[in-house]
């Protein structure tokens, strides 16, 4: 908007302009470029300069808001652009001179004389005086209204934010932020009203509330502004780039179906957690993207120093870790974060409890969740979009970290310190990020308060959705492979094989991959390799005539994390060849019942590990495994045990053992544990895990469970919840040690039918490591001679 668009909207009628001004040399310059731009015959408008946002003296605005009612009031400001193009980094001088953007008095001043090209004027969207007592009367409460000037003030934060919208014209989408947040909340009839609600509930004065709730307020809402954006921009790179290449893998036209999304829905963006670097990364696309500043909300314990500072200038906003018991801090979150949402500000955080030790996806936690549906609820939020993401790495520093917590290590408080050491260790090649969006999971309104199940059930589909986007990359597979493979090596063609089954089988469900994913491609794939060796994740032996492949016993919790991070899309097939085996030794009842009866029954007994589609259309997921299979699954599984093993010995590739195993181990454990109790003896979970730690080291050692990744806190811990779901936990009952043995018999069926699908697996890779051999003999000969 312009200036003679200004007159031609106001035809005549009364015209005040509010000039928002730093200092004196602004204020000048908006009246100089005001009489160079007014038409030529306009009538006389008085222009009034009224310290917007920088004094708070409002005596001259409301002088001017005596004026008539259908007074014309239209904003203006001065933008100064920084040098080059927009998106040029802050440098350091800027953090001592100040922001280029907001120059004072005396730099003001050089810049126009010697870079006029740096100035330029916005106009903001005008109203009348009578269309602003509406929208103050429509939104203030009555103590607001009552107050002498509730008016003016209003006024002044309506001027500042149609300045804002006009500004972002010129500077970018990246800098839409919130303004005079604390301010609306305190004025607006809804939180005013809440608060009245909560001093009767609680017994206590609206005053003393009100002093409690500011006190929140600076502490939870963000103030962000164009030059800490850039400045954690800046840093944002600098971390995604420590130890990964400089372009995060991502789709731009997924971008811009969200971007579309978020601008005309109350959204949410919820991404998978697995590293630290997972919010700098999500923060890096969309600043790169000229996406409009995502309003991240993270645990007051990374509010620590400087970070904490810098957070909150660039749309972080940090939570305290709990604060069930504090019925006021949660009013002020809801509050804050259904004004974000209407106000069309995406809100993005890692999405509560998926943030797992072990790799895959954990049950998600739905308190943020549930406080901005909350919010929404309130606010009347209509088709709101929750937008799943998930960030995946070929490789992860917070691995090792994770592996040492599983074995009991107590994971260390965030500081400044701890953050330049995690900086620090980031410096290694880890290969690439990538970022995928999922379907957004679209809710036409909120659900009710009383209604626990719809937020399970939408915390449900949003980890569906997240883990239908995660990509398989190259590193996971391989883990996956070399972990089923364990203790034996593979050569390169070994591994080669073994992965492009897998890939073949991937392909065939239309299952997303990374880019990288050309077997042909040898250099790629030495690259690949030698990142994981270097690491120390995967060992190469190349002495002897070919080089061989493995994961030192020191490794394998960890290679298991990069496994598990794709295990949900191989459980269903693991079930499967589990439960033909069970179905090929069925002697004294009908094969078909024996399968469908065991895949169920594994389902349940790995219900606290992964998320399983309702049973209907899991046994339709089984019966696309079994096609895959045999074409003819029905009549082989009805013509009985002999018909179903060899079947059975056709599987290709085999996966139960590769991603099982340690499972069943670590349950079969616990279990074992358990059924050595007396029936009125019983511990809780921590003496379990304890327990199942120092029991699982012993049974490694002597080689009576494969692996480490099998000795992990977490599993035993969904074992221990296993157990007391079955009803096993508590002590007393009679028939209790006899229901403990049969499950720990149960378990111990299952790792029995795991290692014979191993040794299946074993079989089919002898047969063709013979015929590799056959060509690889006469080279051997042919060195030693």
């Amino acid at each position: 908007m312009n200036i003679s668009e200004v007159h031609s909207i106001a035809n005549g009628q009364p015209l005040i302009y509010l000039l928002d001004t730093a200092h004196s040399f602004e204020e000048d310059l908006l009246k100089e470029w005001l009489q160079k731009e007014r038409p030529l015959g306009a009538l006389n408008a008085q222009p009034f300069t009224v310290p917007i946002l920088r004094s708070g003296n409002s005596g001259r605005l409301r002088h001017a808001l005596s004026a008539p009612e259908d007074t014309l009031i239209t904003p203006l400001r001065v933008v100064w652009q920084p040098p080059g193009v927009a998106k040029e980094a802050p440098r350091f001088r800027d953090l001592l001179l100040g922001d280029r953007r907001s120059p004072g008095k005396m730099r003001a001043r050089r810049i126009r004389r010697n870079h006029p090209e740096r100035v330029a004027y916005v106009v903001g969207q005008p109203a009348t005086i009578v269309q602003l007592h509406q929208r103050f009367d429509q939104t203030a409460a009555g103590n607001a209204r009552n107050e002498p000037d509730g008016f003016v003030n209003f006024v002044e934060r309506q001027a500042g934010l149609v300045l804002d919208i006009a500004e972002r014209g010129l500077q970018g989408s990246r800098y839409k932020v919130p303004r005079f947040v604390a301010e609306y909340l305190q004025a607006s009839s809804k939180f005013n009203a809440a608060i009245d609600k909560l001093s009767a509930e609680l017994g206590k004065p609206r005053r003393e509330l009100m002093r409690e709730a500011q006190v929140y307020m600076r502490e939870m809402i963000a103030r962000p502004s164009t030059f800490w954006i850039d400045v954690m921009g800046v840093l944002n790179r600098f971390v995604c780039t420590q130890g990964y290449e400089a372009d995060i893998v991502y789709d731009k036209k997924s971008i811009e179906r969200v971007r579309k999304l978020v601008r005309e829905n109350p959204s949410m963006i919820l991404w998978t957690h697995k590293s630290h670097v997972d919010g700098f990364a999500m923060n890096t696309v969309c600043f790169d993207n000229d996406f409009p500043a995502p309003h991240i909300l993270g645990g007051v314990n990374m509010a620590f120093a400087g970070f904490g500072f810098l957070g909150r200038r660039s749309a972080t906003i940090f939570i305290r870790r709990t604060f069930k018991d504090n019925p006021l801090y949660k009013l002020v979150l809801r509050q804050y974060i259904g004004y974000l949402m209407e106000k069309r500000f995406p809100l993005s955080w890692a999405f509560e409890g998926t943030r797992s030790r072990v790799g895959k996806l954990m049950p998600p936690r739905y308190g943020l969740l549930k406080y901005a549906l909350d919010a929404a609820r309130e606010t009347d939020a209509r088709n709101i979009h929750i937008l799943p993401v998930t960030i995946s790495y070929d490789l992860i520093t917070d691995v090792a970290d994770y592996a040492a917590e599983q074995t009991g290590t107590k994971k260390k408080p965030e500081s400044l310190r701890w953050f330049l050491g995690y900086l620090s260790r980031l410096r290694q090649p880890m290969g690439r990020v990538y970022i995928n969006f999922s379907k957004p999971v679209v809710l036409e309104k909120a659900p009710p308060v009383d209604d626990p199940m719809a937020l399970s059930k939408i915390a449900f589909q949003v980890a569906v959705s997240a883990n239908a986007a995660t990509p398989i990359t190259l590193p996971s597979l391989t883990s996956m492979v070399l972990l089923g493979a364990t203790p034996q090596a593979l050569t390169t063609e070994e591994l080669r094989a073994e992965v492009r089954a897998l890939i073949e089988w991937a392909n065939r469900r239309n299952i997303q991959m990374t880019s990288d994913f050309d077997l042909e491609n040898a250099d790629h794939l030495r690259a690949i390799a030698s990142i994981m060796i270097d690491s120390g994740l995967f060992t190469r032996y190349a002495e002897g005539p070919q080089s061989v492949y493995g994961i030192a016993p020191d490794q394998q919790l960890q290679a298991s994390y990069y496994r598990n991070t794709v295990i949900h899309y191989f459980v269903n097939k693991a079930i499967t060849e589990l439960a033909l085996a069970k179905a090929s030794d069925a002697h004294d009842e009908p094969a078909a019942e024996v399968f469908w009866k065991e895949a169920e029954r594994v389902r349940d007994l790995m219900k606290f590990e992964f998320f399983y589609s309702p049973l209907p259309q899991f046994r339709d997921e089984l019966k696309g495994e079994l096609s895959e299979i045999e074409a003819q699954w029905e009549a082989v599984l009805a013509e009985g045990c002999t018909a179903i093993s060899q079947m059975l010995a056709t599987v290709q590739p085999f996966v139960a053992h590769a991603t099982l195993l340690h499972f069943i181990e670590a349950y079969s454990v616990v279990a074992d544990l358990l059924a050595g109790l007396a029936a009125d003896e019983t511990f809780d979970e921590q003496d379990c895990v304890t327990r199942a730690s120092k029991y699982a080291r012993q049974l490694y050692l002597q080689r009576r469970i494969s692996s480490e990744a099998s000795i992990s806190a977490l599993l035993f811990g969904n074992a221990y919840k296993l157990m007391e779901n079955q009803g096993l936990i508590v002590a007393g009952n009679d028939s209790l040690p006899s229901r403990r043995d049969s499950i720990a018999l149960e378990l111990r069926d299952l790792l029995a039918r795991l290692h014979r699908i191993r040794a299946l697996a074993l079989m089919v890779r002898g047969q063709k490591l013979k015929t590799a051999e056959s060509h690889v003999a006469p080279v051997a000969r042919a060195s030693n001679q």
